[in-house]
């Protein structure tokens, strides 16, 4: 068995992989805002993700790996699916990620011009052009890390 790790190993070298462990212990509380599920009335959150009503589990499963692989503020946003009724109330927060252009309209007509332009507002592709579009797919990632940057310098 040490002759297959060592070969691996090797072979890895040669291809310029780095191998990666996982490391095991606490994780770090995240500072700051509290996820949006949690925040009460008028409370900041970190980050809200609008969606259109009726994505497949297909697409919210894509969608759900790519939030947490940007870490726990966009992994623990709030996901609001608007409606034919709209939003409703929307927690005020530091950035929304909103899938698709309809979302924008409705995240505009139910969030006060105040909290709007305190906001970072990151306008990404619908989940479904997502699943089929490479370009889409770029888009969302650009878009990730944008939000990304906002956290770490706000």
């Amino acid at each position: 068995m040490p002759v297959i790790v060592e070969r691996r190993e090797r072979l890895l070298r040669v291809m310029g992989v780095t191998p990666w462990r996982l490391r095991v212990g606490d994780v770090a509380p995240v500072d700051g805002v509290p996820p949006a599920n949690e925040a009460g009335v008028g409370e900041h959150v970190g980050c809200v993700v609008i969606l259109p009503a009726g994505s497949s589990a297909r697409e919210l499963d894509l969608l759900g790996k790519a939030l947490r692989a940007f870490g726990p503020v966009t992994g623990r946003a709030a996901r609001l699916e608007v409606g034919e009724k709209g939003l409703g109330q929307v927690p005020a927060a530091v950035a929304y990620l909103v899938f698709g252009d309809a979302q924008a309209h409705a995240l505009g007509r139910d969030l006060s011009a105040a909290a709007l332009s305190a906001a970072q507002i990151v306008l990404v592709d619908p989940p479904s052009a997502i699943l089929a579009d490479p370009a889409a797919k770029r888009r969302l990632w650009n878009g990730l890390r944008a939000l990304g940057r906002a956290f770490v310098t706000g």
